[in-house]
């Protein structure tokens, strides 16, 4: 059974750092492409960044030059680096495959971690 638990969140002001980690578990992690995604409340959740298997990087338009995702596949931890946020970055965040594990109820989630950037 797959786990995955985000941590690093936080209150962090405009043009601040965060490195957020995400622990997986109950799977072999490095034979998936895995990925950031965010959700504010009352938006729809989406992907901000991924990494393939073979390190390949996609980013979203607004994480550009500003995220770096990474992954450490002999600790099977999912790794973003956060500068220059926005007060536009606060949400959950939350790391999943790309795409995300499915479930017979639907996709799986972890709790997340909160991210909120403001002055």
């Amino acid at each position: 059974q797959v786990q995955l638990v985000e941590s690093g969140g936080g209150l962090v002001q405009p043009g601040g750092s965060l490195r957020l980690s995400c622990a997986a578990s109950g799977s072999i992690f490095r034979i998936y492409s895995m990925a950031w995604y965010r959700q504010d409340p009352g938006k729809q959740r989406e992907l901000v960044a991924s990494i393939t298997t073979s390190y390949t990087t996609i980013y979203v338009d607004s994480a550009k030059g500003r995220f770096t995702i990474s992954r450490d596949n002999t600790k099977n931890t999912l790794y973003l680096q956060m500068n220059s946020l926005k007060p536009e970055d606060t949400a959950v965040y939350y790391c999943n495959r790309n795409p995300p594990v499915m479930t017979r109820s639907g996709p799986y989630w972890g709790q997340g971690t909160q991210v909120t950037v403001s002055s």
